[in-house]
Parts: C-alpha cells; structure tokens; sequence
C-alpha cells in the first residue's frame, strides 16, 4: 500500500512540475497599507484580481487560484491578528510607568516620608519637652501644696498648745495642792514607820543575839558528835580487825588440818602405790622369765620345722622330678588310642565285607567283637572308678592336712586360753587388791568428809552469827542515820528560821530604805513642780511671741498662698494651651502617618501591578513564540486545506457531471469498456506462481525476522540475567564494603583507644620516673647522712613504726581469723549445723588422787548450768539465806 501510494503522489507532482513549466507564475507584490486591510474587501486586494486574471487567461488553474486565495486569507488574518496584539502589548506598555519615573516617584515619596519623620521626631520632642515642664509645675504645685498644709496644721496645732498652755497653770496650781496633801500624808507615815523601824532593829538585835547563842551550842554539839563518832569507828575497826583476825586464824586452822589430812592421805596412797609397783614388777620378771623360756622353746620349734622344710624340699625336687619322667602328651596317647579304635574298626567292616568267609567264621568274628566291646566297656568303667578313687585319696589326704592343721590351731588356742586365764586371775587378783586399796581410801576420805562437814556446820554458824552482827550493826547504823536526820531535819528547820528572821529583817531595812527613798522622791518631785512650774511660766511668755510670729508668718502665707494661686492658674491655662497644641501636633501626625500608609499601600499596588504586567508580558512573549514556532506547520496545514477544499468542489463537479453522463440514455460514453487485456490460464499461473514466490519470499523475510528477533530477545535476557546478576554483585560488594569500612572503623577506634592506653602509660612512666628519681634523691641523702653520722630524718622512722604497726595488725588479724575458724570448726555439730550458742560440758575429770584425770561422761544427769546474770539483776532482791539444819 504503502508503494502505490508513493507512486501516485510521485505522478502528480510530475504533473504538476509539467504544467508549471508551461505557464510559469508570476507573484505582483500588494501595495495596500497594513493598517487599512482590517477594513478592505479581499476580494479588492491587487492580489485576487492578478489571481483572477491570470485564472480568465487561463494560465492559472482554478485549484492553484483556490489555493492561493486561501492562502492569501490565512496570512491576511494572521498579519491582522499579529497587528492587533502588537498594538495591544504597545498601549499595555504605553501604561506601563517607566523606571526612572518610577525611581522619581520612589525618591519623592521617601524623601517627603523622611520629611514627615523629621517633623515628627521634632513634635514628640516638643511634646516631650512640654510635658516635663508640666510634670515639674506639677511637681513644684504639689511642694506648694504641702507646705501650705504643713503651715496649717502648724498653726492649728499652736492655737491648741495656746489653749492648752492657757489652762495648765489651773492645772498646776491643783496638782501643787494634790502633792502638798500627799507631803504631809507622808511625813506622818514617816514618823509612824521610824518607830516600827526602831521597834524592829530592837527584836532583830534581840534574835542576833539568840541565833549566835543557838548556833554555839549547835557547833559545841557537831564537836562532840564527830568526837564521839570518831571514837565509835576507831572502835569498831579495832573489833573488825580482831574478828577478822579470828576468822583468818580459823580458816589457818581449818587449812592446816585439811592439808594435814591431805597429807596422810597422799603418804598412804605412796606407800600403796610403791607396794603396788613393786607387785608390779616381780610379776613382769615372771613373766619376762616365761617368755624367755617360750623364746627358747619357739627356736627349738623353729629349727625342727626347718629341717622338716629341708626334708620336705628335697622330697618336692624328687617328685618334680619323678612328674618330668612321666610323659606328659595324654592327648596324644588318646589320639593313638582313637586312631587304633578306628584301624580296629576299618578292619572289622572289612572282615565283615568279606564274602570269602564262611558263616561259623562270620559267628566267631561277631562274638569276639562282642566280647572286645564289653572288654572296651569295662576297661572304660575301671578308667573311671581307678580315677575317682585317685581323686578320693588326694581329698582324704588334703582333709587329713586340713584336720593336723585345726588340730594345730585348736591346741595353740587352747594354750592361748590358758595363758589368758592365767593373765585374767593375775589381773583379778590386782583388782581385788585395788578394790581394797579403793575401799580403805573410802573409808579415809569417810572420815575426811566428817570432819569437814563438821568444820563446814561451824563455819556455817559462824557465818550465821556473822550475818546476826551485821544485821545488829545495820540496824545500830539505821537508827544513827534516822537520829542524824532527826538532827539534820532540827538544824535545817533552825537555819530556815534564821532564814526567815533574816529576811524579815532584810525586807524591814529595804522597807526603811524604801520609805526614806519615797520621801527623797517626793522632796525632788517639790522641786521638780517647781521648776517645772517656773519653766511652763517662761513657755508660756515663749509661746506668747510664738503666737504672735505665727500670725505674723500665717499673713505671709496667705499671700504666697494668693501669688501660688495665681501662679497656678496661669500654668493651667499654659497647660490647657498646650495641650491644645499637642492635640493639634497628633492630629497632624496621624495625617501625616495616615499619608504615608497610603502612600505605601498605593507603593505596594503599584509594585503588585507591575509585576502583574511583567507576568502579562512574560506570558505574552511565551505565547508570541509558540505562536511563531506554530506558523510554518499552520501554514502548510491551510494549504493542505485550501487544495482539499478545491479538490472536494472538483469531486462533486465531476460526480455531477459522471451523474449526468449516466443518467444520460443517449449519450456515446454510456458503455465504457474497462481497458487491458484478459489473461489466459497460463498467464494467470504464472502470476500465481510470481504471487506464491512473493509471498514465499515474504514469509522468508519474516521468518528472518522472527529469527533475528528470537536471537535480540535471547540476548537481552542474557543483558537482563547478567544485569541481574551483576546486581547481586554489586550488592555483595557493597555489603562487603560496608564490613570493611565497620573493620576500618573498629581498627581506628581500638588504634585511638591503643593510643590513649599507650599516653596514659606513658603518663604512668613519667610518674614512675619521677617517684625513682625523687626515691634516688633520697636515697643518696640517707646515704650522705649516714656517711656523715648525722641521724635519718623524722619521716623514715614514722614510717618504719607504721610498716612494725601495719605488720602488728595484720599478724593479729591472722590470729583473728584463724581462732574464728577454729571457734567455727568447734561449733560445728554432730549433723553438720553450726551454732553460736556456748559448749555445755558433757564430761567431768575426777578430783580423786588415786584415780586418773581422765575426763568421764554426765550420762543422762548432766549438772545445770546457770545462764549469765543480765541487766534486770538490780531489780531484783536478793534472798535471805535460810539457817542449814545438821
């Protein structure tokens, strides 16, 4: 399609080119104004009517003159249209103000706004002014105001010290009259109070002299008590010392007595115990006697068993021996046996097998291999009973070895028995001879414990008379005490009767002291009136001229009061003008302020219209070039247009035309034969054949084209796969640079963490340095002293005590630990439990002299064993002793 369409177009610009190379154009260019085309017929134009003319002379077709007129048209309108948008853009532009008039217009209204805030900056300081100026006439008003009012109160208050002043000589004169009434009132008590005072020295002078003459005698007394308490103590030390004596001269006795007893004792007990050891050693000599005589028995016993282990020796050797000749393969004698057992058999069959023989043979071979079996039997069973008999004897050889042996065993038992028995009376004898020994001492220490009691019932009355005495001596000292506080009590009631005597006599001579003191004040307080009287008398005449000056400066006031009015009223209508003025001023600045809001707002519509048309412009400029970027494509469009329109009038021209002709029964034309030729079978195959190779070869072309599509979609798989691919590569790889850069930022952060180890080593190094070099230093010193014989300084042996201090305490601090474990291992139970609680004894060591210090268990009965006395032991009393009946 595409071919034929190519062909056709090609034929008819031939054509074309043809006819225009037989007529050729030639384009009159048009003389009318732009401007008046608005206006103007087209169909006026110089153009149309040279296309009109050319077309009646026929150089110009009808189509072309078409084609060209709407041409013409197009570009006339676009030219039109173009002319009003241009004089559109120039009026907008024309509106538009200039950037100068603009910057001008800017400069006056900055320039009249700066103007206007010079203005008023100049008004607020005006007004600033004015209003200082008010506030200090204000200021000076008000201190005028005050002074007026304090000169008021001033002159209230002195026309009442006037009245006041007026009425204090009446006042004066009765006060005056009041005093001398209370003067005499006074006089009288007075004389009344000095004869009490002369009657109170009298008795005072009177217990003066009693309280000395009670508190001789009291002295005389405590003299003789202490006197007779000193007798009576040095008394009873010398009796304390005599009963103490006498006490230690019994307990010497007693001591004496039990030692005495002691002694006996221990004196009989050697005496014993030197029998007992002496008993003691005969019987070892016996029985180091006996076993020196077994000794010699048991080597008699030990050579005969060697000699009998010689013998046995030898006959061991011999029967080895004799075992060593017996040939020892039983399993090959078996063998043989088994292999002439079989040789013996082989024959038999073959004696049997044997057709030769006759049958009494047959018989005779039968019967003696009956008998040779029996024979085998029997030989098999004495095998047997020749063997089991062996193996009785060797059991009743081994039982009759076994038999000597017990036989042995019992007999040394039973010498062991009897030598047992023998040890057993000897040890029960001893016993017995203990038991006796044990009994005497019972009886030794009977009596001991007698006389002990007896001497423990004496020294327990004695302690009973004891307690008695001091029970008698407690209840003397009670009753001294209770006549000592009886005295006390006397003597504290006679101090406090003094006590109070004194202070009576004391508030007496205060009392005295008082009145004279009440009467010197009533005498000054006369003078003082006087005085005073004499005082308010020259106020009064002072007060008098005050009075007088005070009218006289109340005048003046009055007048500094009318000028101070006058002053204030004129500063009032200053004020009222002024602020007149001010109201003016702000009217004026809320114009000007007003104006200038104005004037930026209409800056601000201005500014907002210009960038507006800038926009319009803008959009405008955009507009004129996609306009101008569509013209060559709009043109060629109208074209297109224009020569189809004229093509469609020329179709419908001829359509009319063909409808006429076929419509037309008489017309020649009427049958129209369709021109060429008809092809023959051979031709249509052929154009079949031509067709089939066409297509043929078409179908290759696709084919290859298939192919070749297979093979570009097979290799942008493999770009896809490997793409893929390559995309996990990547990932992988930059997973892996991340693990680096993670490794690098780790090394880096242990490099600086090494690096601050490494300088704070380096600081430790320094410091370590310098402590060597400081401990050098002094080093070297100790070492110059000492070369010099001067002693170490005062620090080293400081420090030499605390290392001896610090080893001191650490070595107690061992011994610590070691004894709270070894007290921890004490208290650990039987069942594995620790416990705080003290070990209570479970045992007693007897006291007994003849018996060991061995400790033996309470059993069941164990003594009671008291807890620690608390703190709620002095609450409690402590219990009277009953006598012990004996």
């Amino acid at each position: 399609m595409e071919d034929s369409t190519t062909d056709t177009e090609q034929e008819e610009e031939e054509e074309k080119d043809e006819k225009d190379q037989e007529d050729p154009i030639y384009a009159i260019a048009p003389t009318i104004n732009i401007q008046d085309e608005r206006c103007v017929d087209l169909s006026t134009t110089p153009a149309f009517i040279c296309l009109h003319e050319l077309h009646s002379l026929g150089k110009l077709p009808g189509t072309r003159m078409a084609e060209l007129k709407a041409k013409y048209t197009l570009l006339h309108d676009t030219v039109v249209s173009l002319t009003e948008e241009k004089n559109l853009i120039i009026k907008e532009f024309e509106k538009i103000p200039k950037p100068g008039e603009m910057e001008k217009k800017m400069r006056q209204l900055r320039e009249s706004t700066e103007e206007l805030r010079k203005e008023i900056m100049q008004r607020k300081l005006e007004i600033k002014n004015l209003r200082e100026d008010l506030a200090s006439k204000q200021k000076q008003l008000l201190k005028e105001q005050k002074e007026l009012e304090e000169l008021l109160e001033c002159q209230v208050t002195l026309k009442d010290e006037v009245v006041h002043h007026q009425a204090v000589p009446v006042q004066i004169g009765k006060e005056i009259e009041k005093t001398t009434r209370k003067k005499v009132e006074m006089e009288k008590k007075k004389i009344v109070l000095e004869y009490e005072l002369k009657e109170l020295n009298d008795s005072l002078k009177k217990v003066e002299t009693k309280i000395n003459s009670i508190m001789e005698e009291k002295e005389d007394v405590i003299k003789e008590v202490e006197g007779k308490r000193a007798l009576l103590e040095i008394k009873e030390r010398e009796y304390n010392q005599l009963v103490k004596l006498l006490e230690l001269t019994r307990v010497s006795e007693a001591t004496s007595l039990t030692e005495r007893g002691i002694l006996d004792l221990n004196l009989r007990n050697c005496l014993i115990d030197k029998q007992n050891y002496h008993d003691e050693l005969s019987r070892k000599q016996r029985e180091k006697e006996r076993d020196f005589r077994n000794l010699k028995k048991m080597e008699l016993l030990l050579k005969v068993s060697w000699d009998a282990l010689t013998q046995t020796q030898a006959l061991h050797q011999r029967l080895l021996l004799e075992i060593e000749a017996i040939p020892k393969d039983d399993s090959t004698l078996s063998e043989r046996r088994r292999e002439l057992h079989k040789e013996v058999e082989v024959a038999k069959r073959n004696l049997a097998q044997q057709k030769i023989l006759s049958e009494a043979e047959t018989k005779l071979v039968e019967q003696q291999l009956a008998e040779e079996n029996k024979l085998l039997k029997e030989q098999e069973n004495m095998r047997d009973v020749v063997f089991n008999l062996v193996r009785m004897t060797q059991i009743k050889i081994d039982e009759k070895d076994q038999k000597s042996k017990d036989f042995l065993k019992a007999q040394q038992r039973y010498t062991n028995i009897v030598k047992e028995i023998k040890t057993k009376d000897l040890e029960i004898r001893i016993h017995k001879k203990k038991k006796r020994e044990i009994h005497r001492r019972l009886k030794e220490f009977a009596k001991l414990y007698d006389t002990i009691r007896n001497e423990r019932n004496k020294f327990v009355n004695l302690l009973h008379k004891a307690h008695q005495k001091v029970n008698e001596i407690k209840e003397r000292h009670k009753m001294l005490l209770n006549e000592l506080e009886i005295l006390r009590n006397s003597a504290v009631t006679q101090e406090r009767k003094l006590q109070n005597s004194m202070l009576k006599h004391a508030n007496n001579v205060t009392i005295r002291e008082s009145m004279q003191n009440d009467v010197h004040k009533i005498v000054a307080k006369l003078q003082e009136m006087k005085e005073k009287k004499e005082a308010q008398l020259n106020n009064i005449d002072r007060l008098a001229s005050m009075i007088t000056t005070v009218e006289e400066e109340m005048v003046q006031l009055r007048k500094k009061y009318e000028k101070a009015v006058q002053r204030r009223n004129e500063s009032g209508v200053q004020l009222i003008q002024r602020e007149e003025e001010v109201c003016i001023f702000y009217e004026k600045i809320n114009i000007q302020e007003k104006m200038k809001l104005n004037g930026e707002i209409e800056i601000h519509v201005l500014e907002e219209k210009i960038r507006f048309l800038k926009l319009k412009i803008a959009e405008k400029q955009r507009q004129i070039h996609v306009t101008q970027k569509l013209l060559p494509t709009k043109r060629a469009l109208d074209a297109d247009l224009a020569v189809l329109q004229i093509q469609f009038s020329q179709c419908t021209e001829r359509i009319k035309d063909l409808e006429k002709q076929f419509i037309n029964p008489d017309g020649e034309n009427r049958i129209r034969f369709i021109p060429g030729k008809d092809m023959t079978q051979e031709e249509m195959i052929k154009k079949l054949d031509s067709l089939e190779l066409q297509l043929a070869q078409k179908e290759e072309k696709l084919l290859e084209k298939d192919f070749i599509y297979e093979q570009v979609s097979r290799l942008t798989d493999r770009l896809c796969s490997k793409t893929q691919a390559y995309k996990q590569d990547t990932l992988l790889l930059a997973k892996k640079m991340n693990g680096y850069r993670k490794k690098i930022k780790d090394a880096t952060e242990q490099m600086m963490a090494l690096v601050a180890e490494l300088s704070m080593k380096q600081a430790l190094a320094i410091e370590l340095q310098k402590e060597v070099r400081e401990k050098e230093d002094f080093i070297f010193s100790c070492n110059s002293r000492i070369e010099k014989g001067l002693p170490l300084n005062k620090d080293i042996e400081t420090e030499w005590l605390k290392i001896l201090r610090d080893e001191e305490m650490y070595a107690l601090a061992v011994a610590e630990k070691s004894r709270e474990f070894l007290v921890s291992d004490n208290r650990q139970l039987p069942n594995g439990v620790y416990t705080t609680a003290e070990p209570r004894p479970n045992a007693y060591i007897p006291e007994a002299e003849a018996a060991l210090p061995l400790p033996k268990p309470y059993g069941a009965l164990a003594p009671f064993k008291p807890s620690e006395q608390g703190a709620n032991m002095r609450h409690i009393r402590k219990p009277v002793p009953k006598p012990i009946e004996i």
